[in-house]
């Protein structure tokens, strides 16, 4: 069942043909890739490789992420990265980073996971970009290097620490919030009065509720957000298509912010 979830929401994050989606970081097929009907043709298919980042839940037990690495390897995905997202009482969740050969359906990366007893598959989301899961001290040591630039700099960095589509820091303005700043592949869309601001602790937030545009909860977009070292700055970080952001993960963004906040002006 988790499988068959998995494959609609990377349907619907990738759903069109040609241009990317504005804030969905994800690089696409270009119209001169494509057919008439939509299908790669057979000369450009290995000329090309897609990166996926597949979140997946396993027993945390010896030889069971090797079983999963081999499996995906049969189908001829390439590892590029794995990062331990959460572990507890027995489960595991890791978040791997693959590349698939031009041509195949990222409908293989679930099959092949879950064909290892106990293994489920959380969420497969194209993947633009290098998995940089130990950039934290860097992106610190740049914004304090030129703090004026700070923000910016940080709002940039994190989406590529966190694997996150895009990050936006929110502040206060007459009748609502205004943004700070964004990265690249942030939404344009305005927030115009979000409940949960001012924030004072880091959270997850419910991408369905009334205050979320429509257009992020089309693309399924899982959000969190953490104060910025003080209720009224606050970042936020969205995913289209998931992976939901898990304890482990807010825990990370919040702490991160915490240190970025000291280096920060006010």
């Amino acid at each position: 069942m988790e499988g068959r979830k998995a494959i609609l929401r990377l349907r619907e994050s990738c759903a069109g043909n040609g241009v990317e989606r504005h804030g969905c970081g994800v690089l696409r097929f270009s119209h001169r890739l494509t057919g008439a009907g939509g299908e790669v043709p057979r000369t450009n298919q290995e000329a090309f490789t897609l990166s996926f980042l597949i979140r997946v839940q396993l027993p945390d037990r010896p030889g069971t992420l090797g079983a999963v690495a081999s499996a995906l390897g049969e189908i001829g995905a390439d590892i590029l990265s794995v990062d331990v997202v959460e572990r507890s009482s027995g489960l595991a969740i890791d978040d791997l980073v693959v590349e698939l050969p031009g041509g195949r359906l990222p409908d293989v990366l679930i099959t092949a996971a879950e064909s290892i007893e106990g293994v489920e598959v959380d969420a497969v989301r194209p993947y633009a970009g290098v998995l940089d899961t130990h950039r934290e001290l860097e992106l610190v040591e740049e914004i304090a290097e030129e703090p004026k630039k700070g923000l910016a700099v940080f709002t940039e960095g994190v989406p590529k620490i966190i694997r996150a589509g895009w990050a936006v820091v929110v502040g206060p303005h007459a009748g609502g919030v205004r943004r700070l700043a964004s990265s690249s592949a942030a939404p344009e869309t305005r927030m115009d009065d979000p409940p949960w601001f001012p924030l004072e602790r880091a959270t997850v937030l419910d991408g369905e509720d009334a205050w979320v545009p429509e257009t992020w909860q089309e693309l399924g977009t899982e959000l969190a957000a953490t104060p910025l070292g003080k209720p009224d700055r606050v970042l936020l970080v969205g995913r289209p298509g998931g992976p939901m952001f898990r304890a482990a993960e807010v825990a990370r963004l919040a702490h991160l912010a915490g240190i970025v906040s000291v280096v920060l002006p006010d």
